[in-house]
């Protein structure tokens, strides 16, 4: 009995990867072994740097808050206390971007923590 090989199968997995290489340097491109090894790598850093992406946004939100805060004389952790104490519900993401674009909004924010404390 002859060899059976899913030959149809195997070549549609083998142009997948390729064409996720599409655009990779040197051999990484047109090598399929090589090709191949480069995928699975970049696969797993897009996997580990979506959380990493998630982790670095929020360290830049706390240094935009922090630089704001230290205009009004006050200090991250202080100010991040106040905002708990006060019962103000808004996220770093948001409080960031009022330090960053909308000055006079994060003032009125500040005094009011300083108000509440």
């Amino acid at each position: 009995m002859p060899r059976s090989v899913n030959s149809v199968a195997s070549r549609e997995r083998r142009k997948r990867i390729m064409k996720q290489a599409k655009g990779y340097f040197g051999r990484r491109k047109n090598v399929w072994t090589v090709a191949k090894n480069a995928v699975e790598k970049g696969l797993t850093y897009a996997y580990r740097d979506r959380k990493t992406k998630k982790r670095n946004f929020r360290a830049l939100w706390i240094q935009r808050i922090n630089a704001g805060v230290r205009e009004q004389g006050m200090s991250y952790s202080v100010f991040m206390g106040g905002v708990k104490k006060a019962n103000i519900e808004i996220n770093r993401k948001v409080l960031a971007d009022l330090a960053m674009n909308h000055p006079v909004a994060f003032k009125a924010v500040v005094d009011q923590v300083k108000n509440a404390g």
